[in-house]
């Protein structure tokens, strides 16, 4: 049985990757738009993968110490397996190995499995962002966590 592996994204992985998200949100990224990240200086993007097919992904921008969850997103077929959590850990170690003060996301207030899963994961909430998705205008929770250190 091989494992599942998280890898930086490359753009091998985009068509799968525009798929995921077409899955995966109501407003998804388009293949162009992943692929604009990776000439992105402060994008970092990775790729969880099983024998070279692609299962998940997550991605953020990190500025000045500060890093931006842009995504998580994984195939609902490969849902209940942990990815969600390699991905997120994984965003996590960036920011704790390039010295950032703390990493941040929004998740609709809906999304309650996502919720527990950044609450798990040391997030704590932050606010609410009143009607901030455009398709249906449902708050986002805004959710933050600090490096290891920083007080």
């Amino acid at each position: 049985m091989s494992t599942i592996q998280i890898v930086s994204m490359e753009e091998r992985h985009l068509d799968e990757l525009a798929e995921i998200s077409q899955l995966c949100f109501a407003m998804p990224w388009s293949r162009e738009g992943l692929a604009v990240e990776l000439s992105c200086d402060t994008a970092h993007f990775w790729v969880a993968e099983k024998e070279g097919y692609c299962l998940g992904f997550a991605g953020m921008h990190a500025v000045c110490g500060e890093c931006y969850v842009d995504l998580v997103a994984v195939r609902p077929s490969a849902r209940r397996q942990g990815i969600g959590e390699q991905l997120v850990k994984r965003m996590i170690a960036w920011m704790e190995e390039h010295r950032g003060e703390f990493i941040t996301l929004e998740v609709r207030m809906s999304n309650t499995p996502a919720i527990a899963l950044y609450e798990k994961l040391g997030f704590a909430k932050a606010g609410v962002r009143k009607n901030f998705y455009e398709n249906n205008h449902e708050d986002a929770l805004l959710l933050t966590r600090q490096a290891m250190g920083v007080q």
